[in-house]
């Protein structure tokens, strides 16, 4: 781990994402340039047409994103993002796995891939994040 001495300790910290939080999204894996997070569908993220939202993917892959460039000695701040939708899920649980691509002294380039529990890749997720000065 980085700056949280355990997991327990940033999801106490990440607690306070309260919109991905309350919208089920849980940090399950943190530490040595990954981060892991998951979300359980359910009908708070279907749209009218009964897919899910291209919102509940994105904030899912914005928790995971954010986990990882946060678990260091300087936070950072998302500067640009982009993401692809894939596949529509067919599982009942999305998985986000955040990686960094190049890790900085002032930003880094993060790829997330979020696949759900039948192993579908749903979307994959580019962010730049921008390192904060202390």
């Amino acid at each position: 781990m980085g700056s949280f001495k355990t997991i327990e300790e940033a999801r106490e910290y990440f607690s306070r994402d309260r919109f991905a939080t309350e919208n089920g999204m849980t940090l399950d894996e943190l530490g040595d340039g990954r981060a892991v997070c998951s979300m359980t569908l359910g009908e708070r993220h279907r749209n009218a047409y009964g897919g899910v939202m291209g919102g509940a993917i994105f904030t899912l892959a914005d928790y995971a994103f954010a986990a990882l460039t946060n678990d260091r000695e300087r936070r950072a701040v998302a500067q640009q993002v982009s993401i692809n939708y894939l596949s529509a899920p067919k599982g009942g649980r999305l998985v986000a796995t955040a990686t960094y691509r190049k890790d900085g002294r002032s930003s880094c380039v993060v790829n997330v891939d979020v696949t759900d529990d039948t192993g579908r890749d749903i979307a994959q997720f580019i962010g730049t994040g921008f390192k904060l000065t202390q």
